[in-house]
């Protein structure tokens, strides 16, 4: 390739950037431990509406020539992205290890389905990061396509000059938790690591994940289990241990656990009959609270950056 084929293809590459930035509105943006936390809307093909997420960029983000790890944080019901870059204090450790962390919201906003705003644990802020399949949700409701197709690939083209596409992992709190071992399970090798702290384990057999599933795909069985991180466990056709090890977090004094909402035993039970590599940590004392995460954050990101940055 000669020099004027080099320099066309840097100004398309640059070009094709700044499309991409185009589309991003920026929302805020706030130093902190030498980066800077982000948020950005941009409307959404998935979705059908504006939606916001939050970025950090760590300091490393500032060199030349660095490309860094991602990890993707979901959060639970009620939340939206503002709850874990407020609460979670998680910057310090993301600029500690070089890491940007990705935070979309939990559904979409502003859609105006008749009921979406009735209950807290159903609709507006409950997405389940599922695609729905059932009307009126199934036009709007498609959080599993978002986060892990257009928000995914919005991030490592959009900040293509950072990002490593290839050191990519996720997490998430509660319902996000469910959604983060999804997202893993249901796509074999686009998140290196992932994490939860105390997830919905096996929604098709919690009263949550009951409602949400009945509401967004209906009475069919088959659709909830595709939705399912225990039942896509015990349904997988990989061999033993080809997934990255499933870190889950728990605290023995969070009211949800007591009540079988979370119900992570039935998931270790499940990766034990299959030989997948599963952590179990119950945590004595702690709540569901972000109390608790802050506690942990630490942990979880050493888990990740040590296969991230391996």
């Amino acid at each position: 390739m000669n020099r004027r084929s080099i320099n066309s293809s840097a100004t398309n590459l640059l070009k094709y950037i700044k499309l991409k930035m185009d589309k991003l509105e920026l929302v805020s943006s706030n130093k902190s431990f030498g980066g800077f936390q982000k948020v950005y809307s941009h409307d959404s093909s998935e979705l059908k509406c504006k939606m916001n997420f939050s970025i950090y960029l760590p300091p490393q983000a500032e060199q030349t020539n660095v490309k860094l790890p991602v990890i993707f944080y979901l959060s639970g019901l009620t939340c939206n992205e503002q709850n874990f870059i407020g609460k979670s204090g998680f910057q310090r450790v993301a600029a500690e290890h070089g890491i940007i962390v990705v935070g979309p919201d939990t559904s979409p906003r502003g859609v105006k389905i008749p009921g979406d705003d009735e209950s807290w644990d159903f609709g507006v802020a409950a997405g389940f990061y599922l695609d729905a399949t059932k009307e009126p949700w199934a036009k709007n409701y498609r959080m599993g396509s978002y986060v892990n197709k257009e928000l995914y690939d919005l991030i490592i083209s959009a900040f293509s000059d950072v990002v490593d596409p290839e050191k990519i992992g996720i997490m998430g709190h509660s319902m996000g938790g469910h959604g983060a071992l999804v997202s893993h399970l249901k796509n074999p090798g686009l998140y290196k690591s992932v994490s939860a702290f105390a997830p919905i384990c096996n929604p098709s057999a919690c009263p949550w994940g009951v409602k949400a599933f009945t509401g967004y795909l209906g009475d069919d069985k088959k659709q909830w289990s595709e939705w399912d991180a225990t039942e896509l466990v015990k349904s997988s056709d990989a061999p033993p241990n080809s997934y990255v090890p499933l870190f889950i977090d728990q605290g023995t004094e969070d009211k949800f656990y007591k009540e079988k909402q979370l119900l992570p035993e039935n998931l270790v039970e499940a990766c034990r009959s299959v030989g997948q590599q599963v952590i179990l940590n119950l945590r004595d004392g702690y709540d569901h609270s972000y109390y608790y995460i802050s506690t942990f954050i630490q942990e979880h990101f050493d888990f990740h950056a040590k296969i991230l940055k391996a």
